[in-house]
């Protein structure tokens, strides 16, 4: 049997990509990772680290561990990071907002470069690399030339039918038009979005609603395997909830793609005693927006994954009614923890939950429908709790490592054709 060799890029870390090395490391197809920053918890440079004073320790680590990578298997790990180390300090230090290059600083600037320099060194000896979107353009030219196959990883809604959401929205909104990204991305960024999708030879996606975004954009059904990606279930377990109050809790970017200002529209109809809408994530809304409605929230800025269990164990519901997205992993976070989900088809819903009994799919832009679902869940507390159990049971079907099987097989057979 001839051994092959893939090699995965992505300039960041997140759980889809680290799994989706694992997967081809346990298949014994995974040669390197290519990405900006790989940051060991148990390295020399992590234990330096904790003996730092703790205001200095403690937001380094909490920001590295963003970007954990182990090599998995007998792989090895290429890093380039200083461009995304700069990225981060102009970021960090607000610098990025005042000279024009936004809250996530210059993203495409590393991106680019990562994808430019995998083109030039590290196509030797593999068949074939596993890129992501907005980072394979230039790879997957270079890799085409040598005969290299192409995949790619689409992890939210292909380009097309992610702008014409958020330019609708923007249309709704105008306020809010600086923070729905997809409706302003240059020309450029949509011709190489368009050129990897054309290169790739395979395009995996978690959810439905992805894969039906590629198919209105006229990609082949058979080009698309649609694999969901896993629920954390050893991490995030049941625990007891603190207290008796009902809690509504959002986690994400707190923004207008994320469905939010529709989410409070809902609750300050609702007018509930003796409850809680808790919003956890960066606030992507226009400054002073949010804190108009500080006297019915309850908002915590980007807090350490590690310490999101408990937020999910003290909530009642998560609300979760995004416009646009590829798969909401924070999902399957709660339903690992027992907390059904209230969701939107645009969001993965019907992917992972059954409308009525791991929680509720409601449609985009309904606030009417989101107050109908939030009251009955306030009224129905043995109800939401049977909810809550089936969404754990279905967490435990969806694992990761089930995950890691369909995409390690999927591939294999690829390459086998």
């Amino acid at each position: 049997m001839v051994n092959r060799r893939i090699s995965l890029v992505h300039p960041t870390s997140n759980p889809n990509s680290r799994n989706a090395a694992i997967a081809l490391a346990e298949a014994n197809l995974l040669h390197e990772v290519i990405t900006a920053v790989a940051y060991d918890p148990k390295s020399q440079l992590a234990r330096t680290i904790r003996q730092l004073p703790r205001s200095i320790g403690l937001p380094l680590s909490q920001e590295l561990e963003r970007r954990t990578w182990v090599a998995p298997g007998s792989s090895t790990i290429r890093t380039h990071p200083w461009r995304e180390a700069l990225r981060v300090a102009l970021v960090k230090s607000g610098v990025s907002t005042k000279v024009g290059l936004g809250q996530q600083g210059p993203i495409n600037w590393v991106y680019k470069s990562l994808d430019r320099h995998v083109a030039r060194c590290h196509l030797n000896e593999i068949d074939a690399i596993y890129a992501y979107e907005d980072g394979a353009a230039y790879t997957f030219e270079a890799a085409k030339q040598r005969g290299i196959r192409c995949f790619y990883e689409l992890p939210i809604a292909f380009h097309h039918t992610s702008r014409q959401i958020q330019q609708d929205e923007a249309g709704r909104f105008p306020e809010f038009a600086s923070a729905l990204q997809a409706a302003h991305e240059p020309l450029w960024k949509l011709e190489r979005k368009d050129q990897e999708a054309a290169l790739a030879d395979h395009i995996f996606v978690a959810s439905s609603m992805t894969r039906q975004s590629l198919l209105d954009a006229g990609i082949a059904s058979e080009r698309i395997s649609v694999i969901p990606y896993g629920a954390p279930v050893d991490y995030f377990r049941p625990q007891p909830k603190l207290d008796k109050k009902f809690r509504a809790l959002f986690v994400g970017r707190v923004g207008p793609r994320k469905g939010v200002h529709y989410l409070l529209q809902a609750w300050k109809k609702l007018k509930l005693s003796d409850a809680e809408l808790k919003l956890v994530g960066v606030n992507e809304f226009p400054t002073g927006w949010l804190e108009s409605f500080q006297d019915c929230i309850h908002y915590l800025p980007s807090v350490p994954h590690t310490t999101l269990r408990q937020h999910y164990c003290n909530a009642s519901v998560l609300v979760f009614p995004s416009l646009v997205e590829g798969f909401g992993l924070v999902m399957l976070e709660a339903m690992a923890c027992g907390i059904p989900v209230i969701t939107t088809p645009n969001a993965a819903g019907p992917d992972i939950i059954t409308d009525g009994v791991e929680g509720f799919i409601v449609p985009i832009r309904d606030p009417e429908i989101l107050q109908e679902r939030l009251e009955w869940c306030r009224e129905n507390p043995d109800k939401l709790a049977q909810m809550g159990r089936s969404a754990r049971k279905k967490a435990e079907l969806s694992t990761w490592f089930g995950y890691r099987q369909k995409l390690a097989s999927k591939i294999q057979t690829l390459l086998s054709e």
